[in-house]
């Protein structure tokens, strides 16, 4: 089987109605980012970061899989398929996607702010204050804030440089590090990118734009994969 590795971002969840940063009326009208996604919101208030992504959580549990990550998980009967999402809902999972790695971390894990390895399954939407980790500390959402590293970066590019085909969805690829992913194909290897935005990124011949939204363009990239058969 050809190895299909596949970026997606905001775009395919926004799709299923998650709030993405540059939705207007969305959930992060009502926060600066500064206060609720870095580790100094989580050291001067604790209760809005807590408060915050509990309510990304109810929002993502009313929300379900689109077109887009079911024809995902569909490929997977005719390719080896891996997912390297931006995305920290887990709309790929229940979908039927087997292999997703998330380099901004899961929404409904939480760890340990003691010991980073100890990570946990949420039961529910809600974290709270006094919600402790097997050595005492306080738990936190299982996230990579803003000014943090990015742990599964390197597993990504390892997986990435070894793509047959890569696909990116849904992203305008302007976020880093993982917009650098595109960089780390290898050069005889096609690469698509489905998003209604042309990103600003430098063109490589072995680059095909479709220039649509996800649920519409997935449709599009599957009549292309037929092409190198």
């Amino acid at each position: 089987m050809k190895k299909l590795v596949v970026l997606s971002g905001a775009g395919i969840s926004a799709e299923s109605g998650v709030s993405t940063f540059r939705d207007n009326g969305g959930l992060w009208d009502n926060y600066r980012i500064e206060d609720v996604a870095t580790p100094e919101a989580w050291r001067k208030n604790q209760e809005l970061v807590l408060d915050f992504y509990n309510q990304r959580r109810k929002q993502a549990l009313n929300v379900s899989p689109n077109a887009a990550h079911l024809a995902l998980a569909e490929l997977e009967k005719d390719y080896d398929v891996t997912i390297i999402t931006q995305n920290v809902d887990n709309l790929h999972e229940r979908a039927g996607s087997s292999r997703v790695i998330h380099l901004h971390g899961e929404l409904f894990k939480v760890r340990s702010t003691k010991n980073a390895d100890l990570v946990y399954d949420l039961d529910g939407w809600e974290l709270k204050t006094g919600d402790l980790c097997e050595l005492g500390s306080q738990l936190r959402p299982h996230i990579v804030w803003f000014g943090e590293g990015v742990p599964l970066m390197d597993e990504a590019i390892d997986i990435t440089a070894g793509a047959d085909i890569f696909l990116v969805i849904g992203t305008s690829l302007a976020v880093y590090p993982a917009a650098g992913l595109v960089h780390y194909v290898d050069a005889g290897k096609p690469i698509y990118i489905v998003d209604p935005a042309r990103p600003d990124i430098i063109l490589k011949p072995n680059m095909t734009f479709i220039q649509e939204k996800a649920t519409i363009g997935i449709t599009l990239f599957t009549k292309e994969l037929e092409k190198l058969e």
